[in-house]
């Protein structure tokens, strides 16, 4: 029997899509909500999505998180690199303690969600959607149960931190971080974004993971140190990858997503609101010991994603490449430990 294709969504229905999440990013920029041309769209496309109207076309969040890691990239000069190896033990303290944070979060969510054990685990760590999927699929766990859990974590962090973050420290607070914006040249920016996809094409064939961000941002990184960057990313492109996160955060909110397992999704947000208040007040705390700037702590320990929680910390002229860092970190770490941690978990007798 032939399966016969669904019909593609129109044009209109894309216009339709980006018109609709352009203008809530407007109208919470005119309202002075932080991060708004991200938060503003999300909402916006995640009106028309429960309705089943959101048509988020597919090239839209990668080319976003390309125009992102440029935009990122240029903020690593040498004396950033520096002071980022000086605090990279931090980082690495950091990552583990979210590891652990989200296994014991995760007893929690596995009774509110009905769920077994390893299930709750890997829908609570904060690896990363897609890296937590991966993991879940190599240990025989619910990739639909996790995915949907760590999508709606990340919702969740990216409407409670950036009001945190402007309640902590309205702007600024990069200290030794901080990276003056280079100049614009629209030639050297048309080729640094050949370049950058094209890195990031290749990264994306060896399989690496996130490579519409890391790629480019990887090449501006290595441009930037050696002082041989063509130009610098204007901040409209900034805010356009913001309203292409955004759309793409919007169109999962759909009734059939998120009503789909109503249990699931009501433990996914009262666990990650418990973690999300444990992250942050141990990044205060992490912030004050190791003398690093609190509120860039608090963002790079958020259980959010990391193209979402840089984003908010280029809005808000934080310490961009030390939230990054703290990403990075994470996300290796939950790729290597995530999998151990578990099992040495049921071998103690943790795990039931």
């Amino acid at each position: 029997m032939t399966t016969i294709p669904a019909p593609s969504p129109p044009l209109s229905a894309h216009l339709l899509t980006a018109l609709v999440a352009t203008g809530g990013g407007a109208i919470a920029w005119l309202l002075h909500i932080p991060l708004p041309w991200m938060l503003g769209a999300m909402a916006a496309t995640g009106a028309l999505a429960w309705n089943d109207r959101a048509v988020v076309s597919a090239p839209v969040r990668p080319v976003a998180l390309l125009c992102l890691g440029l935009g990122l990239g240029q903020t690593f000069t040498t004396p950033v690199l520096a002071a980022l190896a000086g605090a990279l033990p931090w980082l690495l303290v950091a990552a583990l303690v979210s590891i652990i944070v989200g296994a014991l979060v995760a007893r929690l969510f596995a009774r509110m969600a009905g769920t077994d054990a390893r299930t709750g685990y890997f829908s609570a760590v904060p690896g990363g959607v897609i890296v937590m999927a991966v993991l879940a699929q190599r240990a025989g766990v619910s990739v639909p149960a996790v995915t949907l859990a760590q999508t709606i974590r990340v919702m969740v962090v990216v409407v409670i931190f950036p009001p945190l973050i402007t309640w902590l420290a309205p702007r600024g607070g990069a200290g030794a971080f901080f990276a003056e914006r280079p100049p614009v040249d629209l030639a050297g920016l048309a080729v640094l974004m050949v370049a950058g996809l094209g890195v990031a094409l290749l990264i994306r064939l060896l399989k690496l993971a996130n490579p519409w961000m890391l790629g480019p941002c990887a090449l501006v990184i290595t441009l930037s140190a050696f002082e041989m960057l063509p130009s610098g990313v204007p901040l409209w492109m900034i805010d356009a990858a913001q309203v292409g996160m955004g759309a793409g955060l919007g169109q999962r909110m759909s009734r059939r997503f998120l009503l789909s397992s109503r249990r699931l999704a009501l433990a996914s947000v009262g666990s990650t609101i418990l973690l999300s208040a444990l992250m942050a007040a141990l990044g205060i705390g992490l912030g004050l010991i190791s003398g690093l700037p609190a509120t860039a702590v608090v963002l790079g320990m958020a259980p959010g994603g990391m193209p979402e929680m840089t984003i908010t910390a280029k809005a808000l002229d934080l310490a961009v490449p030390l939230v990054l860092g703290f990403h990075l970190v994470r996300t290796v770490a939950c790729n290597l430990l995530v999998g151990p941690v578990w099992s040495v978990a049921e071998r103690l007798g943790l795990g039931k």
